[in-house]
């Protein structure tokens, strides 16, 4: 009898209990607005914002109620302004054309390599042919491309790099945290991400002025001092009135949410390359299945994995992916023409206008697959899972639709 698996693959781990404990003490304290906390007491989100910055490694930081937000709010604080060009990576999630699209940007979308990394060639032609001045970076699903040749692209033309670090909260390029490398770095916080909110996001810039634009920007009224990681006062004064307030401030209980994960992030960032590692060399020895050589620059984590099914056409994909959701093994596809719950192929976004041809995006994500890899999943369901996708793969080859 074939094998199903049963658990599912959007179980988050509990929140733990002096976490829980906090949250409670939270509630009956009845003050729940960020800058509603007594004189001389910083409020749960100051902490995290400081706390943040520390870990980061960056001056300033601001939580924000979502990831899409903290990318609106990002490029807002660098001075796109309606009508301005932004270079994006076409492969990605939908709030990133969301963001560029809210605050009046126009998107220029680049395609992507065999590895889902930016392509450097069409980066640098567009780069020097658009007028963008901003590039707004996805590190989708934890790929990191060459960032020393996109700061290089990005310091030659004078555009203002944007991170997308979604995906990459914790990993590393050649030693730097995902997020020291562009002007601004844009995290979320949502339950399928590093630390779970369940809603979330937080931003964190070197820049003094980017960060009293983003602070004043996230909806502080004048009361940005109250913020734990900000630059002087001056620098707000220079700012505050010309910055609109966009009430995107991330309250007190998912902030003390966020502040009992943090000290356990780098613990469970092992546990996650632990799991995708089992996947990764599970699935590399399976036939029909294409498993990206990483970078070794590249110190990524492991929180979902992507694979290729070798060349069959959109209805064998689809049939390959209804076979494995069969035995319990949900898999995500990024080539459809339709979006489907959480992904979209860059085409599917009409509110953009009419988009310039992407053949090589659309050729890669045609055979994209995807996985969660949450932590609920112990060693041996990871090494389940790899069995079912290869035997399902195994009967797609000697059985195509």
């Amino acid at each position: 009898m074939a094998k199903i698996f049963e658990k599912p693959f959007t179980q988050q781990e509990p929140i733990s209990e002096k976490t829980i404990a906090r949250v409670v003490e939270i509630l009956r304290g009845g003050r729940l607005h960020r800058y509603n906390s007594i004189a001389g007491e910083p409020s749960e989100a100051s902490l995290l914002e400081t706390e943040y910055a520390a870990w980061q490694r960056a001056r300033y930081c601001l939580a924000t109620t979502s990831g899409g937000q903290a990318m609106q709010i990002a490029l807002r604080a660098a001075g796109v302004k309606p009508g301005a060009k932004v270079l994006a990576n076409a492969y990605t999630l939908a709030p990133v054309p969301g963001a560029i699209f809210a605050v009046g940007g126009v998107p220029v979308l680049v395609e992507i390599d065999a590895n889902w990394h930016t392509d450097m060639d069409d980066l640098q032609a567009k780069a020097k042919t658009s007028g963008a001045k901003y590039f707004m970076l996805s590190h989708m699903r934890g790929h990191i491309a060459d960032m020393d040749a996109i700061v290089e692209i990005c310091e030659v033309h004078k555009i203002t790099l944007i991170e997308d670090c979604a995906h990459t909260m914790g990993a590393k390029w050649k030693g730097i945290r995902s997020g020291n490398f562009g002007d601004i770095a844009c995290f979320s916080t949502q339950t399928y991400k590093h630390m779970n909110s369940g809603e979330g996001g937080l931003l964190t810039t070197n820049n003094p002025e980017f960060a009293a634009r983003a602070v004043v920007a996230s909806g502080s009224y004048m009361l940005y001092g109250a913020h734990g990681a900000i630059p002087a006062e001056e620098v707000f004064r220079k700012v505050r009135l010309d910055s609109p307030n966009c009430s995107a401030r991330l309250d007190n209980l998912r902030a003390a949410i966020l502040r009992g994960q943090l000290p356990l992030l780098e613990q469970n960032i092992e546990r996650w390359n632990v799991r995708y590692r089992i996947l990764e060399s599970g699935l590399r020895a399976a036939t029909g299945v294409n498993i990206v050589e990483r970078k070794q620059h590249e110190a990524f984590v492991g929180s979902s994995l992507q694979f290729q099914v070798s060349g069959p056409a959109a209805a064998d994909v689809l049939d390959f992916l209804a076979r494995c959701s069969a035995r319990g093994v949900d898999i995500k596809w990024f080539g459809g023409t339709e979006p489907v719950a959480f992904t979209s192929r860059y085409d599917s976004w009409h509110y953009l206008g009419e988009l310039a041809p992407l053949p090589t995006t659309i050729e890669v994500l045609a055979t994209t697959c995807d996985i969660r890899v949450p932590l609920t999943f112990s060693e041996n369901d990871c090494r389940d899972i790899v069995e079912i996708i290869a035997e399902e793969a195994v009967r797609q080859r000697a059985n195509p639709s």
